[in-house]
C-alpha cells in the first residue's frame, strides 16, 4: 500500500514502529507520551531534543526561535497576522494559487493587504516572476506560499524583499529540501505533510519580529509570549511534538536536507517524465514550477477518471483524488513516500493507458 494523500500524508515506518514500542512506556518513565504533563521532565527532554535536532537539520541562526503551537496552518493565516501588524497595519501577499488565497482572506481583517503579484490570469498553473511583483516597500511583511498543494506548483527561487521580511507558508514542503531560514522573518508549516500527524504548527520566528503583535492577539498564540515560554503558554501538542521529533532524528539519519531534496527531486523528476511522455495524462503546470511534493495532473479523457482512481486503489494506490477546487489527479510525494511507491505509480499510469489506447 502506498498512501499519496496530501494530508495527512504517509509517515515513515520506521518512525511509527519506533512509537509503537515506545507507546506505553516512554524511555523507563512508565509513562505513555500521550500521558506526560507538560510541565514534566520527560516532556521538557522530549521538546528540547526536538527543538536542538531540527536547528540542526535548517543550521538555524541563533537569532530565530522555534515555536511549537497549535492552530494548523489555516489558523495561523490569522495570527501570523495579527502578530506581524502591530506597527504597521499593510502587507504584501503573493498568489500563487488555493491556499495562499486563503491566507489573503484571513489578513484581511487586521490590515491592509496588497496583492503585489497574482497568478490567477494564468490559472495558477505558475509562480509570477519576480518581475511582475509590486512591491510595498512599508508594508509590514511580504507573504508567500512556498507550495500549493491543490494547484501543484512551487517557489523554486526566493525574492529579495529587501528590508520588509519575507514570511512563508511552508506546510507542504518543510524539510523536504535545503532551506536557508536567515532569508526569511518567519515561516510556519502544518505538520501533517512532512513531519508527523495533525496537531502541530511549527512557526519558526526572528528574534526581532516578536514584539509586533496586535492588542487583541490572544496569549496562547501570541508568538511573543510563547517564545519566552517555550511554547508552553498552555498545553502543547505534546504527542504531535513527540512524534515530530522522532522524524527529526529520522531526517538526520537519511543525511539531512540535502538527501532529502536529491530523493525527493529524483521522484518528482521520474513521474513528471512519465506524465509528458503519454499524451493519455496532462500536467498544466509551467515545468519550470511544477511541485516536488504535490504532481497534479489530468487525464485527457475526464470521463475516465472514477474508473482510473478505483482501479489504483485496487492496487494498493491510495488517495489519488485532486484537491475539490482543481479537480483531476493529485500525487503527492512527501518525504515518507518511498521511491517503489512512485514506481508503482508510473507502472499503473502505463498500464492504464495501455488499456486504453483504443479510446484516443
Amino acid at each position: 500500500m502506498f498512501n499519496f494523500a496530501s494530508g495527512p500524508g504517509q509517515l515513515p515506518a520506521e518512525v511509527l514502529k519506533r512509537a509503537q514500542a515506545e507507546m506505553l512506556n516512554w524511555h523507563g518513565s512508565g509513562l505513555s507520551v500521550l500521558e506526560m504533563p507538560f510541565s514534566s521532565d520527560e516532556y521538557r527532554e522530549i521538546a528540547a531534543s526536538a527543538t536542538s535536532d531540527l536547528r540542526k537539520l535548517l543550521n538555524l541562526p541563533v537569532d530565530y526561535h522555534i515555536l511549537f503551537l497549535q492552530g494548523g496552518a489555516y489558523a495561523h493565516f490569522a495570527l501570523l497576522a495579527m502578530n506581524l501588524m502591530g506597527n504597521i497595519a499593510a502587507a504584501d501577499y503573493i498568489q500563487t494559487g488555493h491556499w495562499s488565497g486563503r491566507a489573503i482572506h484571513e489578513a484581511r481583517r487586521y490590515g491592509r493587504i496588497n496583492i503585489a503579484a497574482s497568478a490567477e490570469p494564468a490559472g495558477f498553473n505558475r509562480i509570477p516572476p519576480f518581475a511582475e511583483w509590486r512591491l510595498d516597500p512599508a508594508a509590514a511583511y511580504c507573504h508567500i506560499t512556498t507550495n500549493e498543494t491543490a494547484n501543484g506548483v512551487q517557489f523554486h527561487w526566493l525574492p529579495d524583499t529587501g528590508d520588509v521580511p519575507l514570511v512563508a507558508d511552508m506546510t507542504s514542503d518543510f524539510l523536504a529540501r535545503q532551506l536557508d531560514v536567515s532569508r526569511f522573518g518567519l515561516v510556519y508549516a502544518s505538520a501533517q505533510k512532512n513531519v508527523g500527524p495533525a496537531g502541530l504548527t511549527i512557526v519558526i520566528i526572528r528574534d526581532s519580529l516578536l514584539d509586533q503583535c496586535l492588542d487583541i492577539t490572544p496569549a496562547v498564540f501570541n508568538y511573543g509570549l510563547q517564545a519566552s515560554s517555550n511554547s508552553r503558554i498552555n498545553t502543547p501538542p505534546i504527542y504531535s511534538v513527540y512524534m515530530a521529533g522522532l522524524i527529526f532524528t529520522w531526517l538526520l539519519d537519511m543525511g539531512g536536507l540535502t538527501a532529502v531534496e536529491r530523493r525527493n527531486k529524483q521522484k518528482a523528476d521520474r513521474l513528471y517524465a512519465a506524465i509528458d511522455a503519454d499524451s493519455f495524462y496532462l500536467c498544466p503546470v509551467v515545468p519550470t514550477d511544477r511541485s516536488q511534493m504535490n504532481v497534479c495532473f489530468h487525464l485527457s479523457d475526464p470521463s475516465l477518471k472514477i474508473e482510473f482512481l478505483n482501479q489504483a486503489e485496487k492496487q494498493g494506490l491510495l488517495n489519488l483524488k485532486g484537491h475539490g477546487v482543481t479537480g483531476g489527479i493529485r500525487a503527492s510525494l512527501y518525504n515518507a513516500m518511498p521511491p517503489e511507491g512512485v514506481d508503482a505509480l508510473i507502472g499503473f499510469m502505463q498500464d492504464f493507458s495501455a488499456g486504453h489506447s483504443t479510446l484516443r
